[in-house]
């Protein structure tokens, strides 16, 4: 074996050994996949048990389900109830838009499906015999809506009671509870025909004794979107009180509030679907509380994978008689989308996350209606979304071709400017500087600040639509182009891995609003002043670094919002490059600004009347001259 062949097989011995180093598991991956397996396991040996109990769950549940057995708990708490474990049947009622399943066992809400959409996971199947699955809000299991109640010294938990079916139709379903000695708890059900909203009410009779009502619901949404991270983020509690308005706990983590009013209504809000319960006298404030809790690594639950967090309100009933008395509720569960919501007329449509004052207005009243009606023609949204970007592009044309005047007469004074600026370099000499740019300034009809107005009154609007895209329902599962789900981040490249903090992909429509807005930068880059006094930032590269920072903050958002943004300053450049070439000629703009410094200079002569301003920065020039003269001596 010569010494080349030698040195080759140890360099790729090297090589091989440097590279299973590098894409060896690490330890927290080797945990993470343990994990996954014990809790495959653990739901393997779940759903053995469940099967092997299912026939003996059969012969006990005629005996409940027939009221038997009830009368000797009634007087349980919620702890001696549950110890017996009934287990309830379920029944089924469904319309147009909903399918909700009940759960005899508390009488309770126990499933609910949306008929007319899906999950993102059976949305993004694209195999040619796929049927078409309704969206899971949360299942069997997954929520808990429950009347709670004090009487003879015991607290009361419904959920925990065997329920029996006093009357069921197609529409409707009402449950029964006997606690025995006239007793009696009943829970009515009823769909409206083609609404997503269920009707709701508890009939209390013959509980004169009990006191201290209180509703509770407890929920957990199943996952149904694609990035499982921004639908979580954007999950929490929302309310409505009385007299103070709309509120909500955190989006960004576990929160808990008590009321501090009555409450019309509280929802269990994600990103693009949600859940409404609101009684028809409202909640009492007292004993009222919402809570909200994202799963951490702390939590030992298996679906803190497949859940978004944990919703729970208990809120105050209120009750006068419940010897004999109806509480009456009503759900709702369903799109978070404009029209739907607000068709409701009960403030549904404040959950919606179109940004605050100034910036919800735009949205509500201006970029919602333009996008809805154009979106309504039955053209794709992705043209939509370009027709909306040169209606809004034009509707400003007038505040661009400011901002174009203003920063091409800058440019043209940058000369004259950078004189001034080689002519006082000390620090000393910064009022006599100042004043006389003011002069040129006012002399030529040019100003720094004139661009400044027209780029206040576009901020509102690019701020706005930063809110809009984002929760805009309409974009949910509409491909476009490359992207195929505008209300999700469009990827052509996925690395398998996630590299932090860039993530996991390549989002094209995030790289192409990146050059936009780089190449934008650039040609706006000329008229930028840099810092005289030293330690001040250079705003030239930060300006630069901006399009940068967007290509890692972008990466994960809606690629509808980034496909805007790319459209947006792209049309923009163009507007710009038009307004240079045809309707402004920087070469006749200066001639004219010169004729303007002539007039004014003959008309005040040789001596120049001085402005009170300017005779106030002449003597605070004098007075600093002669303080730091005083120093120096």
């Amino acid at each position: 074996m010569d010494k080349n062949t030698t040195i080759g097989l140890i360099v790729i011995g090297v090589i091989l050994s440097v590279f299973s180093i590098f894409n060896q598991p690490s330890e927290a991956e080797i945990k993470k996949q343990e994990k996954e397996i014990a809790i495959q396991k653990k739901k393997e040996v779940e759903a053995k048990k469940k099967k092997s109990v299912k026939e003996s769950d059969k012969k006990s549940d005629k005996k409940y389900n027939d009221g038997q057995g009830l009368k000797d708990k009634g007087q349980s708490t919620e702890k001696s109830s549950l110890q017996k474990e009934p287990k309830g049947e379920l029944v089924r009622l469904e319309n147009e838009k909903l399918i909700v399943d009940f759960s005899s066992k508390g009488g309770m809400v126990a499933a609910v499906y949306l008929k007319e959409y899906e999950s993102y996971s059976d949305y993004a199947n694209k195999s040619s015999n796929r049927v078409k699955k309704p969206l899971c809000l949360f299942s069997e299991g997954d929520a808990v809506n429950q009347l709670v109640f004090s009487m003879e010294g015991k607290k009361y938990y419904t959920s925990g009671y065997l329920f029996k079916v006093a009357k069921a139709t197609d529409q409707s379903i009402t449950f029964a509870l006997d606690l025995g000695n006239g007793k009696i708890i009943e829970q009515e059900y009823s769909l409206k025909k083609g609404a997503y909203d269920l009707d709701y009410n508890i009939h209390l009779e013959g509980l004169k004794s009990s006191k201290n009502y209180a509703f509770h619901w407890k929920t957990s949404y199943r996952k149904t979107e694609r990035l499982f991270s921004e639908q979580r983020r954007v999950s929490t509690v929302c309310l409505d009180y009385k007299n103070e308005d709309f509120d909500y706990l955190s989006e960004m983590g576990s929160d808990f509030q008590r009321a501090e009013d009555d409450v019309n209504w509280i929802s269990f809000k994600q990103s693009y679907f949600s859940s409404f319960i609101r009684p028809e006298n409202g909640f009492t404030k007292k004993d009222t509380k919402f809570q909200v809790h994202e799963y951490d690594e702390k939590d030992d639950k298996d679906w803190k994978w497949s859940h978004l967090k944990d919703y729970s309100a208990t809120a105050g009933l209120k009750v006068k008689n419940a010897d004999n008395e109806t509480i009456s509720m009503n759900w709702f569960f369903g799109p978070n989308d404009y029209e739907t919501l607000q068709a409701y007329d009960q403030g549904y449509d404040d959950i919606l996350n179109f940004g605050w004052g100034l910036f919800r207005w735009i949205n509500l009243y201006a970029v919602q209606p333009l996008f809805n009606m154009l979106a309504s023609t039955g053209m794709s949204l992705g043209i939509a979304i370009l027709m909306l970007t040169l209606i809004l592009k034009f509707v400003l044309m007038p505040v661009q071709w400011k901002m174009y005047v203003s920063s091409a007469k800058m440019r043209i004074l940058k000369p004259e400017i950078d004189e001034l600026t080689a002519k006082y370099p000390e620090k000393e000499d910064a009022m006599k500087k100042q004043m006389e740019m003011m002069t040129l300034y006012r002399e030529s009809g040019a100003s720094p600040l004139a661009g400044c107005l027209p780029m206040l009154i576009q901020m509102p609007i690019l701020l706005a639509v930063f809110r809009f895209f984002p929760s805009a329902f309409e974009l949910r599962q509409k491909s476009f182009l490359w992207a195929e789900d505008l209300s999700s981040y469009d990827s052509i490249w996925n690395f398998g891995i996630n590299i932090w903090p860039y993530g996991d992909h390549v989002s094209l429509f995030t790289l192409l609003m990146a050059g936009t807005t780089l190449l934008y930068t650039h040609m706006n880059s000329g008229n930028m002043q840099q810092p005289q006094q030293p330690g001040m930032p250079n705003m030239k590269v930060i300006m630069y670094l901006f399009p940068v920072m967007m290509i890692f903050f972008f990466n994960n958002y809606s690629a509808g919002l980034s496909y805007y943004y790319f459209i947006s300053t792209l049309v923009s450049i163009i507007i710009m490059l038009l307004i240079k070439q045809f309707f402004v000629d920087e070469e006749k703009l200066k001639v004219k600004m010169a004729e303007r410094k002539a007039n004014i200079s003959s008309k005040e002569g040789k001596v120049k009347k001085k402005s009170k301003f300017q005779e106030r920065l002449e003597q605070m020039q004098k007075a600093q001259m002669e303080q730091m003269k005083n120093k120096k001596k």
